[in-house]
């Protein structure tokens, strides 16, 4: 949804890079499913779903509801729609799409950190959770200082050859503070959650935090760089920056902490 310059082609969602580190990643999306108060939704939309892994686990805690996918990325539901999980998949962007009726939870995972103007956004997916319903989301969050990937990266973003050719950031910037997301919230919203948490993934090596980022953050930079050599040497570079961030371990591996921002508000 972000990072393409003008006269480049819009980056691409890989569901099978993707899904490489699907545990690590659908650890935060099961324990904000498991932190949601309500009893029994009948409606659940699951924006930005996609290839189904978020889906699923709103398909285990609730199995009796209605389930709406929503995602931009016809790769990322065509691997939601091969899948186990039985429910509605609509092409669309989620920046973009009006649903036609409201939904007892509106459900977000590690997408709207994609999205500009979330003053302006959130209060809108709010309003098509319906009276007693919630709005639901987790976005990474930017720490202070950034992570040590980030580092690495702004690094090469920095000299060149890569300088001229390094996106806009358009992802983590766009999260606000816990408290901004309260103010943005509770005039739409009976009750608001709001809680941070660092996650410890522990990968085999710089090589992996690279596949890590690469089917995330770096799809705006690998758009801008469609020769194969040349991704090959500027991934070869970033992982020898990445491992003078990460020490390894006493096994080889190294520790990867990710924080993500959680976000619950009740109609």
């Amino acid at each position: 949804m972000s990072g393409a310059a003008p006269g480049t082609p819009a980056p691409r969602w890989d569901a099978e890079r993707y899904l490489r580190f699907e545990a690590e990643r659908t650890l935060p999306c099961r324990d904000l499913a498991r932190r949601i108060d309500l009893a029994g939704p009948k409606r659940v939309v699951d924006l930005g779903c996609g290839p189904g892994n978020s889906t699923a686990v709103l398909a285990a805690r609730w199995p009796g509801a209605h389930l709406t996918g929503v995602d931009s990325s016809e790769e990322m539901l065509a691997k939601a729609r091969a899948s186990d999980v039985r429910a509605e998949w609509i092409t669309a962007d989620v920046s973009r799409w009006t649903p036609d009726s409201s939904f007892d939870l509106v459900f977000s995972n590690a997408v709207l950190h994609w999205l500009p103007d979330h003053r302006d956004l959130l209060p809108r997916l709010a309003g098509w959770a319906a009276p007693g319903g919630a709005l639901a989301f987790q976005v990474p969050a930017r720490t202070h200082p950034p992570p040590p990937w980030m580092r690495a990266l702004a690094r090469m973003a920095a000299a060149e050859p890569w300088r001229s050719v390094a996106p806009a950031d358009a992802s983590e910037s766009n999260v606000l503070s816990l408290a901004e997301y309260y103010d943005v919230l509770c005039d739409v919203a009976r009750r608001v959650d709001l809680w941070d948490t660092e996650y410890d993934h522990v990968l085999e090596g710089p090589e992996a935090v690279v596949e890590w980022i690469r089917g995330t953050a770096l799809r705006p930079w690998l758009a801008r760089l469609p020769d194969p050599d040349v991704q090959a040497r500027f991934l070869a570079e970033l992982s020898r920056e990445i491992a003078r961030e990460y020490p390894r371990r006493r096994d080889g591996n190294l520790v990867f902490p990710f924080l993500r921002r959680f976000v619950i508000a009740y109609r």
